[in-house]
């Protein structure tokens, strides 16, 4: 602990609790000591090859911008390698232990599930759609997949289902469309991914367009195929797509299934070139999307099977509806041959009448836990602290914890840069991102703060969803999100970032009087988790804490089935009330009760 260390805390006698550094750091030890073997510290990547600074951080690397300007020698994420094979030993192929090293890493640290999985498995899912269907055992190996996906799936390390796989994976095998609300780091992505390749597995040569030969293929000398794929999974986020793509890369592993990426800011012609190769798995953002939807020559809906929407939620904003429109409905797809997939963490109107249009009538929706919700994997810890000393209390609150890998989230990307420049010239291992970095300055700070090289990353919200980073202990909320631009859910996105798939996390949030807006249902969250409540939010805490109240972003009629709701989306709420009521103002929040069957 530096000599200043409570610098930049306010009075705990004037302002309520202040920062405990010995609480802190003993939460900290405990989620390093609870996640295991496996829970990888700064340490752990100091011992791989990094030299070791003071108080235990890696030595800091600093910007390569000759590399970074360097377009041909960027190694981009979007041209990993996938497995090929001509396929003329069947529909699976031989296993190549280099790739496979590549793609699942060593076995030693495979397990992708922490000690505390319970808390996971044992939340209640809730079946709200018009069709039922029985869960798989608790089991993968029970679960009825193809050997060759069951193995993929023990080399991923995943070896109990959660409870949105259970029910996920027989209702895609059935045949229905889905409709999927589930916390943060609940496993989602595989969920969607496991069952449809499983399903496509032994039918790639049936359905598949014509590709080249993979092992004798000269890239512009043999004639490129057209990109026709079965699956089309749309991501909100570049750095979400290319951990998509790499998920599907493993579960595609010893297939004819070919995965491929596309995403705005990467390279035109390396991603086309990846396309002409054969694409049966594609991931891509809407934007760079709809642009090879353009080029027909290029890319083709026609054979398309399975379209997945993936955070569903954050994608039905207004600035990307002409080109989710254009998904949804254009290209060649024959009617009633796709299956359609909408996977979030909350549900909100904007979902609710894209469910309407697309989806067919008899479909299957599932609810684990409150739509919005985080789990008690998480410490949550808010501190007050005054706006002008938030640098120095962040400062002190890194000096005074194990260094282990932190993701650092702000409101502004100005913010961001200076955050960047004040940790580094401290000499804390730290890289930076948001939405005005090149493509190059974002991928090479991900690989940085993935591999450990920098474990502390500051970011906005671009990092808020859906990343899966191993083993990241700490979040912090150097800005808690304002109303205005997510307020809660982006709360509960951000956290989620930590406590992945059973493991336990930690996350810190500063808390000024300028974030009163949110301080109501930030309170119940922290209830609703079982966390503690500091003394300056005592204030807010409901009368009634066993019956919590909650806006209804999410509130949907059990009973309803998708289009049967009023223009105005009433059909799919208790009232069908307006979306936009104020948060944290009881008096004029629509409310959905946590216990009930109603979303």
């Amino acid at each position: 602990m530096s000599s200043n260390s409570n610098d930049g805390w306010v009075n705990p006698a004037e302002n309520g609790d202040a920062f405990n550094s010995t609480e802190m750091s003993d939460a900290l030890h405990n989620v390093q000591t609870e996640n295991g073997d496996n829970a990888e510290t700064v340490a752990d990547a100091a011992a791989a090859g990094y030299a070791e600074a003071k108080d235990g951080w890696v030595k800091p690397q600093a910007y390569s911008y000759e590399e970074l300007a360097d377009n041909a020698t960027h190694e981009w994420d979007g041209n990993a390698k996938v497995y090929e094979f001509d396929g003329e030993l069947g529909d699976i192929g031989p296993e190549v232990p280099d790739l496979e090293l590549q793609l699942f890493g060593d076995s030693a640290v495979r397990k992708s599930e922490g000690i505390d999985f319970s808390n996971i498995t044992s939340l209640e899912l809730f079946q709200e759609g018009p069709a039922r269907v029985d869960p798989i055992p608790a089991d993968f190996e029970k679960a009825g997949l193809h050997p060759v996906m069951l193995k993929n799936v023990q080399l991923a390390g995943y070896t109990v289902p959660t409870p949105i796989q259970r029910y996920c994976l027989p209702a895609i095998r059935a045949g229905y469309d889905v409709i999927a609300v589930a916390q943060t780091g609940s496993g989602k992505t595989a969920a969607y991914m496991i069952p449809i390749l499983n399903k496509l597995m032994g039918k790639a040569k049936k359905l598949a367009a014509p590709r080249p030969n993979p092992t004798t293929y000269r890239d512009g000398i043999d004639a490129p195929a057209r990109a026709e794929p079965l699956v089309v999974i749309v991501i909100p986020s570049r750095e979400l797509a290319v951990q998509v793509f790499n998920e599907a890369r493993k579960f595609c592993y010893r297939t004819m299934l070919r995965p491929c990426v596309v995403y705005g800011g990467g390279p035109w012609r390396d991603q086309q070139r990846q396309l002409q190769k054969g694409c049966d798995v594609l991931i891509a953002t809407p934007g760079r999307l709809t642009h090879f939807m353009d080029e027909p020559e290029i890319l083709t809906l026609r054979r398309l099977r399975y379209l997945v929407i993936d955070e569903a939620d954050e994608m039905l904003q207004d600035d990307w509806k002409e080109e989710l429109d254009k998904i949804m409905s254009g290209g060649e797809q024959e009617e009633g041959n796709i299956n359609y997939m909408l996977f979030s963490a909350t549900f909100p109107k904007a979902a609710r009448d894209l469910a309407k249009t697309h989806l067919a009538e008899t479909h299957v929706r599932l609810r684990v836990g409150r739509a919005g919700s985080s789990h008690n994997n998480i410490k949550q810890m808010v501190v007050y602290t005054d706006p002008s000393m938030k640098k120095q209390a962040l400062i002190d609150l890194l000096n005074s914890l194990p260094p282990t890998r932190t993701i650092i989230f702000t409101n502004s990307k100005r913010t961001c840069d200076e955050l960047d420049d004040l940790l580094f010239n401290l000499n804390f291992p730290c890289v930076s991102m948001h939405s005005d970095r090149t493509q190059m300055e974002r991928e090479a700070s991900m690989r940085g703060f993935r591999s450990g090289k920098s474990p502390i990353l500051i970011t906005t919200g671009v990092s808020a969803r859906g990343i899966d980073v191993r083993n990241v202990m700490h979040v912090i909320n150097y800005d808690l999100p304002s109303i205005e631009y997510g307020g809660i859910e982006e709360y509960t996105h951000r956290i989620g970032r930590t406590g992945r798939i059973g493991h336990r996390g930690l996350a810190t949030s500063f808390y000024s009087d300028r974030d009163e807006p949110i301080a109501s249902v930030l309170t119940r969250t922290l209830l609703e988790t079982k966390q503690e409540v500091p003394d300056f939010l005592q204030s807010y805490i409901p009368a009634n804490v066993e019956n919590l109240k909650f806006e209804a972003d999410s509130d949907f009629d059990e009973n309803d089935i998708a289009g049967s709701g009023d223009a105005n989306g009433g059909g799919w709420g208790a009232d069908g009330g307006d979306d936009d009521a104020a948060v944290g103002d009881d008096t004029q929040d629509n409310v959905v009760d946590v216990g009930g069957g109603g979303w």
